[in-house]
């Protein structure tokens, strides 16, 4: 062995991606309208390798099933398997690597058609309000965690931060009139009332002093017009 130690000498930036270039079609099997299934009936070991073909694009679906190496019969329906369900959970071995575990991932694909079908006779067959209370029950089990909810409201208060008026409409008026005033470069009322106020003043002394005027001809002529 080599005396170097370390990381690798090139470091891949980004991960590989299988068949980047090449445009998939959504309808084959693996595409978003088909997708593949889950892996079902196999050890640990056996389901990573299987889930590595699948991510680096190694994996080969079935086109038709296989017959199982136990009872020889067609009823092997997923790829790299080499024995049927029912075959491999009778003898509690993997049914990819034939060895016994005692833990076998994921539920055999019969099984869960059986349950399905079970309960939507029942459902079928209840009564309304029984009826109405599994739906409830299954409904619920699909809501969102209470975490997740926190953290929309989380979110949702900070646009306090950004939006400071407690509406947009409000936000909206007071942008409206700062940009009309920057516009038609207005100013405010009681600064035009500031600036004018000794003019208007002014105007009002020489107003009153020409009255004062007027009056004091006519008491003359009055005056005269007696003598």
């Amino acid at each position: 062995m080599g005396s170097r130690q370390g990381p690798p000498k090139h470091q891949n930036k980004f991960a590989w991606v299988p068949k980047a270039g090449v445009k998939i079609n959504e309808t084959e099997v693996g595409g978003r309208f088909r997708p593949l299934s889950e892996i079902t009936g196999v050890c640990y070991r056996c389901r990573e390798q299987i889930a590595w073909k699948r991510k680096y694009g190694k994996y080969k679906t079935l086109t038709e099933a296989t017959k199982c190496q136990k009872c020889t019969k067609r009823n092997v329906r997923q790829a790299y398997h080499k024995l049927c369900p029912g075959c491999a959970k009778e003898q509690k071995v993997c049914a990819k690597c034939c060895q016994s575990v005692d833990q076998i991932l994921g539920r055999d694909i019969y099984e869960v058609e059986a349950e399905q079908k079970l309960l939507d006779e029942t459902i079928k067959n209840a009564r309304e309000r029984d009826r109405r209370t599994l739906l409830r029950a299954m409904n619920k089990d699909n809501k969102p965690n209470k975490s997740d909810e926190e953290a929309t409201r989380s979110d949702s208060s900070k646009v306090g931060d950004v939006f400071p008026s407690t509406s947009l409409e409000e936000y909206a008026n007071k942008s409206g009139r700062v940009s009309g005033i920057i516009g038609h470069g207005s100013v405010p009322d009681h600064a035009h009332d500031d600036a004018s106020g000794p003019e208007s003043d002014e105007d009002d002394n020489v107003g009153d002093d020409e009255h004062d005027l007027r009056e004091d001809s006519d008491e003359n002529e009055q005056s005269q017009l007696q003598k």
